[in-house]
């Protein structure tokens, strides 16, 4: 029975990872180490105060990804907010963090943006996943988005 459970994830991060990858076009994205990073976390459980691959929350997840792609970033998601550069919504590029106020008391949600209107994060209810912006949960609890890497790292991380 256990078995059948980590097929069936390993199953559900495969398609969510090709999904993701086709979604993506002839984005430069799809062959990216910002790429293989997330795709290798899709399905991950959720755990509060998670930083492993064995459970993320929301921070730990956004701080996994950036350490994977040699970028240091502060543990919780209202520090991590308060660094790098703010960019609008406009402007995104794949690899800036994004936040959400889900809990009405400020930024309490952060993922990382992937491009075409979609970022990873990792949910309370879905583990890591990927979700558009424009649905309305997100839209409506959208706070900004800050920009964190170098542009060395940046082309490092979404052209490699």
């Amino acid at each position: 029975m256990e078995g059948d459970y980590v097929l069936k994830k390993k199953l559900t991060a495969a398609v969510l990872g090709l999904t993701l990858m086709f979604s993506m076009g002839t984005s430069v994205f799809a062959q990216s180490s910002l790429n293989h990073v997330v795709n290798s976390t899709i399905g991950v459980s959720y755990k509060t105060g998670g930083t492993t691959t064995k459970g993320f929350d929301c921070s730990g997840f956004t701080r996994y990804v950036y350490q994977k792609l040699g970028v240091s970033i502060p543990r919780q998601s209202s520090a991590q907010f308060k660094i790098g550069t703010a960019v609008s919504k406009s402007n995104l590029r794949a690899g800036d963090l994004v936040f959400f106020n889900t809990t009405g008391a400020g930024v309490s949600h952060v993922g990382v943006y992937i491009g075409n209107g979609s970022f990873a994060h990792s949910s309370s209810s879905k583990g890591v996943t990927i979700s558009k912006l424009s649905n309305s949960y997100f839209a409506n609890r959208y706070i900004g988005a800050k920009r964190v890497m170098s542009t060395a790292k940046y082309k490092a991380a979404v052209y490699n």
